[in-house]
């Protein structure tokens, strides 16, 4: 099933990301952990495509593993250090495989990289326009509610977000946040802006205090008050620490819903268990809105 139908209802869906292994012999594994979320039933899952793409023949395994389970498959796609025959061959694999729905991502540029040549894309957008030249998939994109750490202003920002919409992006999963109220703002500049696809709301679930740091750096969130408070009192004791972030992920996305945000993505950081302690913390709520 493509994403695009299962947000066109407006109805309340929870997914999931998981990442691929770094070795081979770690795969199972992993396709074990696919096993244990959909035991959870989001909505659907997505697999990312691995640091600079070097894993992308784990991502088609992961993402097949996902459809076996009976679940919707969303695969991540980088393209900033793939030639375009490169992306072209994944595309077609995926296409090959029944996988329907593909999230087009620039990915992080690494340290030195310089475009060899035209044989690379630079923005997201291209990726786009390729994968729709491929076949007929459902693209989705990413957005930062907080601006992209490379964009001069919001306005920039936005303005290349509605060029990747109408490039054919079907929906945006936003980079993580942990102010609600930036989240809020943003959806609704994006309406101002007549960016009209599903806006997907990005929840990471902070369950290690060492984890902060990174994910900041990643998504140019900022952090609460209330935030630092937590991980101030539990932030060096493991266990509290992760009950207080699945509390406080579980609290984001009640709030987020209780002001008309009825689509949340998690990610995970491949912990069945915490996945499966906010569908928990969710499932009245969820049963009551499908």
């Amino acid at each position: 099933m493509k994403i695009s139908e299962i947000l066109k209802n407006n109805k309340v869906t929870v997914s999931f990301e998981v990442f691929p292994p770094k070795q081979w012999d770690k795969i199972e594994w992993a396709k074990q952990t696919v096993r244990e979320m959909s035991k959870s039933k989001p909505s659907f899952m997505s697999v990312t495509y691995g640091a600079a793409g070097t894993r992308s023949g784990f991502t088609q395994e992961i993402a097949n593993e996902i459809k076996d389970s009976g679940i919707t498959p969303l695969s991540h796609l980088t393209c900033i250090t793939s030639t375009r025959n490169k992306i072209d061959e994944v595309v077609l694999e995926l296409k090959k495989n029944g996988i329907e729905n593909i999230l087009a991502l620039r990915g992080d540029i690494p340290e030195g990289f310089v475009f060899p040549d035209e044989q690379y894309f630079r923005y997201a957008y291209e990726l786009i326009n390729e994968i729709k030249a491929l076949g007929d998939f459902c693209i989705g994109a990413a957005c930062y509610p907080e601006v992209h750490p490379e964009s001069k202003s919001k306005k920039e920002d936005i303005e290349h977000l509605k060029y990747k919409v109408e490039c054919g992006a079907e929906f945006l999963t936003s980079q993580m946040f942990f102010d609600n109220d930036k989240f809020l703002e943003f959806k609704e500049l994006c309406e101002i802006k007549d960016i009209n696809v599903p806006i997907i709301a990005g929840i990471m679930p902070i369950t290690n205090a060492n984890q902060i740091k990174r994910s900041i750096e990643l998504s140019n969130s900022s952090v609460p008050k209330k935030f630092f408070k937590i991980m101030e009192r539990f932030g060096d004791d493991p266990k509290s620490m992760k009950q207080a972030g699945i509390v406080y992920a579980t609290e984001q996305i009640i709030d987020l819903m209780a002001n008309g945000v009825n689509n949340i993505h998690i990610y995970t950081m491949n912990k069945p268990e915490v996945a499966a302690h906010i569908m928990n913390g969710l499932s009245d709520i969820i049963s009551n809105n499908e």
